[in-house]
């Protein structure tokens, strides 16, 4: 069979070869971007005068039938045509016939026709990631809506550090996928640009018009650099950033997830139909959904760094090596909607302990802090040495086996005179974590503020997609 390069070749290609150079393998997947690339291409070159009207209907029918028979089924793959363009092409032509057939590679190369196909791919797939990552902002904004009261304990260093709710807690989330929500919007306004026309690397002397290409397409515009146009990956290199990023802050989310879902905390029970069992232990009940989250943010950092080693020594224009930019980002797609709907429903049909986490507030002295800034604030002591007062307290509290927050006044007067029966006021968990009334803090005014901000936030985001 022969190849449509071959002309300057003396020798057929090896077997070993053809498996080697093929993408078609994992190119099919852009079989949609293809054809919707050449139909777009065959219809400018109709409108163009390049090739006559009745040609570039008979290939956009010709086209139209071989989708029909790639979503059918019926249609045949061959690991010698190279990839899905030559897959196509050569379809194309026993359909219409090569004369016709083979006009429609006129004034393209594969290089801005894969350019094309793949970017479009990535642009369409920021778009669903997009939406995915807003239906799992509100799922967790109706979940801390309804937490506003469930107190819990704040941690650093996964100790008790300060009482807060676990809207308070869920809203620093939000705030995370908000912001990846943003970088997934930003680079399809960066990358919505068109690069057919850009041909090999320097354009082509036929007489074409890229803005009508790009405006079919769904483009912004064309690209304004041919060589640009084929060598660029940039927009494939954002996605699996945007995506790592994302899968950072599930796996964060995930991890706390599992901990919580564990007996030492007891904070949620996730859906037993979104766990599973153990082949031994008949007990078990583990959080595979958040475990399996948590692992593939591996493979979404692995996918990000092979491609950037691929494109870091490429001298312009396009390389072979850059057939190496898909399957990865193909993989690191399919795992983050797959994630993302998932995590959605997982914390959908999750339980939340109220009990268990205001009893895990009784631990810790969460509001040391707040003692400390008692004496600052009403007594005029220097932060430095309530500091340390508040230490002795808390020191006396745990011999005492108490938590600071239950200690009497008699008890804490006796340590520093100038802790007055007033201070108790301020020693309440639900007061030390209502005391926070800065810009952003964990107070149920501040708490609500931000998810009334969130709220407004998602309502314009909504309307516009």
């Amino acid at each position: 069979m022969k190849k449509m390069w071959e002309g300057r070749f003396s020798e057929a290609s090896s077997e070993l070869l053809e498996r080697f150079n093929a993408s078609i393998m994992f190119d099919r997947e852009l079989y949609e971007d293809d054809i919707a690339g050449s139909i777009a291409h065959a219809s400018m070159l109709g409108d163009a005068g390049i090739i006559t009207k009745d040609e570039a209907s008979a290939i956009k029918s010709g086209l139209e039938q071989i989708l029909a028979e790639i979503n059918e089924g019926k249609f045949e793959w061959k690991i010698a045509d190279e990839d899905i363009h030559m897959s196509v092409e050569k379809r194309l032509s026993e359909i219409v016939g090569k004369e016709i057939g083979g006009k429609l590679h006129t004034a393209r190369s594969r290089n801005d026709q894969v350019a094309l196909d793949f970017r479009r791919f990535v642009m369409r797939k920021n778009r669903e990631i997009s939406v995915q990552i807003l239906n799992l902002i509100k799922t967790l904004l109706e979940i801390s809506n309804s937490h506003t009261d469930a107190l819990m304990p704040g941690y650093t260093h996964l100790q008790h550090a300060q009482p807060v709710s676990l809207a308070f807690h869920l809203l620093a989330y939000i705030y995370m996928f908000k912001r990846d929500y943003e970088r997934f919007v930003s680079s399809f306004e960066r990358g919505n640009f068109s690069p057919l026309g850009s041909a090999a690397l320097a354009g082509t002397p036929h007489r074409i018009n890229r803005h009508a290409t790009a405006s079919a397409l769904g483009f912004y515009a064309p690209m304004e650099n041919a060589m640009d146009g084929v060598s660029d990956r940039d927009f494939a290199l954002e996605i699996l950033f945007n995506i790592s990023l994302f899968f950072m802050h599930a796996s964060r989310l995930c991890e706390e997830l599992i901990l919580w879902s564990s007996s030492e905390f007891g904070f949620i029970a996730i859906s037993d139909a979104y766990s599973t069992g153990s082949s031994i232990m008949p007990q078990k009940k583990n959080p595979d959904v958040a475990e399996l989250i948590r692992g593939k943010t591996g493979r979404a950092y692995g996918n990000l760094m092979g491609l950037l080693t691929v494109m870091k020594g490429l001298a312009l224009a396009y390389n072979k090596d850059m057939q190496e930019d898909k399957e990865g980002v193909f993989d690191s797609v399919k795992a983050i909607l797959e994630s993302v709907a998932i995590l959605n429903e997982m914390l959908k049909t999750a339980k939340f302990n109220k009990k268990n986490m205001l009893s895990a507030t009784e631990r810790g002295h969460l509001s040391a802090t707040d003692l400390a800034d008692f004496l600052v604030r009403e007594k005029g002591v220097a932060f430095r040495e309530a500091h340390f007062i508040t230490g002795k307290c808390v020191a006396a509290a745990e011999r005492a086996g108490k938590d600071l927050s239950q200690m009497s006044a008699e008890e804490l007067r006796g340590i520093d005179e100038r802790i007055t029966p007033d201070a108790l006021a301020f020693l309440g968990l639900k007061a030390s974590m209502d005391a926070r009334k800065s810009f952003g803090g964990a107070s149920s005014s501040s708490v609500l503020a931000q998810i009334a901000s969130v709220q407004k936030w998602l309502g314009e985001k909504s309307s516009s997609i």
